[in-house]
């Protein structure tokens, strides 16, 4: 598997329909920066609200896959993720004027090209590859799926349900970019004559055609072109489980063996894996107190709010004040660093320089601030995973004003990243990447 992340080169754009609801819409693929992860984002919306492919944010998974968020959504998102997920892109922007991304052929072909104009960019940062070292299994209706370990992804699917002109099939391989473009992406979706009427009743396929999907009726092939594998249907059931999985929110490494899937039980693995996932996490190291359910919600804390939030106290508390709060993602705090500082006795006698892990510790106090202050994770407590990129540029001396700017990045599930820097007199002194979970305190 691929072991650095990756986006694209240059922006790329395609048109269409959806093929449930039948609108026409615009998409946009943009590069995005390292661990920025995937975001859709409806352009076509006030605000331009971003929504995360993560299972959390799941809806809807009856004939598609649906994600949404504080009331906005998206259909259908199964065959770009596919995409995504089979050459390998962590970071990418995609804007889309409509609620479902345009359908093409019913294949992941049109995705293909996409990708081929835009160009895939290695990026220099590692792909944090889970690798369930457990066997996962679950059951939807007549869906099975079962997750084993593997050093690599691949999938096994055999379909069968005993309708005419719809033999069993079995197709078993791993996953790999040339592998996903020559023997999965050009499989379109299908479905049978009789199921027709039940979709349109329930609103669905309003843009449905012979142009975007195969019809079975009894043992006829209805299509505006041959099947393009004799076993085109299994391969298309491996396209929306590669597609569904990437709701995990980060690439996996393991052998899915599936019979029958469908949208439902795809979801129902990836929230039995996000389970696992989370407690097959390192053994956390407590960074950040449980801050209680009545925590400041204003865009400045004083030492008194402070003081009523952490349970730090001297000499522990790092933080004086918190100077600004900027929604969810960005937090700005101060520390005055005077010579009454007890680690100056020691560090260093005679020429007094405040510890670099201390500087970490004041940016992983500030983000502790906004990651518990309020809402769902309210009362709990933020454990210190690893840092990464530290860096240290400047010594901190007696008398310096150090400020701290923390940006949260991507949360998977109860996983989080932030990015803290410290300044002094608007020069960065130090820098790190955060990683920290969150659990009930």
């Amino acid at each position: 598997m691929l072991k650095q992340q990756q986006t694209i080169k240059h922006p790329v754009s395609f048109s269409g329909i959806g093929i449930h609801t039948g609108s026409q819409v615009n998409m946009t693929w943009k590069p995005a920066p390292l661990d920025y992860g995937i975001k859709f984002v409806r352009v076509d919306l006030e605000g331009k609200p971003e929504i995360d492919p993560n299972i959390r944010n799941i809806g809807d998974t009856t004939r598609w896959t649906t994600i949404g968020s504080n009331g906005t959504v998206i259909h259908t998102v199964e065959h770009v993720l596919a995409t995504l997920n089979g050459y390998g892109i962590d970071n990418l922007i995609i804007e889309l004027d409509g609620n479902e991304p345009p359908v093409g052929d019913g294949s992941a072909a049109p995705y293909v090209k996409l990708v081929k104009q835009a160009g895939i960019q290695p990026q220099e940062g590692k792909r944090e590859i889970f690798r369930p070292q457990e066997t996962v299994h679950v059951e939807v209706g007549d869906s099975l799926a079962v997750v084993v370990p593997s050093d690599t992804l691949r999938i096994s699917c055999t379909i069968h349900y005993g309708k005419p002109g719809l033999d069993a099939q079995f197709l078993s391989l791993a996953i790999e970019p040339e592998t996903f473009e020559t023997q999965i992406s050009p499989a379109r979706t299908f479905a049978l004559y009789e199921e027709i009427q039940y979709l349109i009743d329930h609103g669905l396929i309003k843009g449905g055609s012979l142009e975007n999907a195969v019809l079975i009726r009894n043992e006829s092939i209805l299509a505006t072109e041959p099947l393009r594998f004799r076993d085109e249907f299994v391969r298309h059931k491996m396209l929306d489980v590669l597609g569904d999985i990437m709701l995990l929110g980060r690439p996996l490494a393991a052998h899915i063996i599936t019979i029958r899937p469908g949208h439902s039980c795809n979801a129902a693995l990836t929230k039995a894996l996000a389970k696992v996932m989370e407690k097959e996490q390192p053994a956390p190291v407590s960074f950040a107190p449980p801050m209680s359910g009545d925590t400041p919600l204003g865009q400045a804390m004083d030492i008194v709010q402070l003081l009523n939030v952490l349970p730090h106290r001297y000499p522990f508390l790092l933080v004086d004040r918190i100077i600004k709060i900027e929604g969810e993602e960005k937090i700005v705090g101060l520390k005055n660093v005077t010579m009454n500082e007890p680690f100056f006795q020691g560090h260093f006698p005679g020429h007094p320089i405040m510890p670099g892990v201390l500087q970490l510790e004041a940016m992983a106090q500030v983000a502790g601030v906004l990651m518990l202050r309020a809402g769902e994770n309210a009362g709990k407590v933020a454990y210190f995973m690893s840092a990464n990129n530290v860096k240290w540029r400047k010594p901190v001396r007696p008398g310096d004003q150090l400020i701290i700017e923390v940006e949260m990045g991507r949360a998977r599930g109860k996983i989080a990243k932030a990015k803290g820097v410290c300044k002094v007199a608007g020069e960065v002194v130090s820098e790190a990447e955060v990683m920290f979970s969150v659990v009930d305190g």
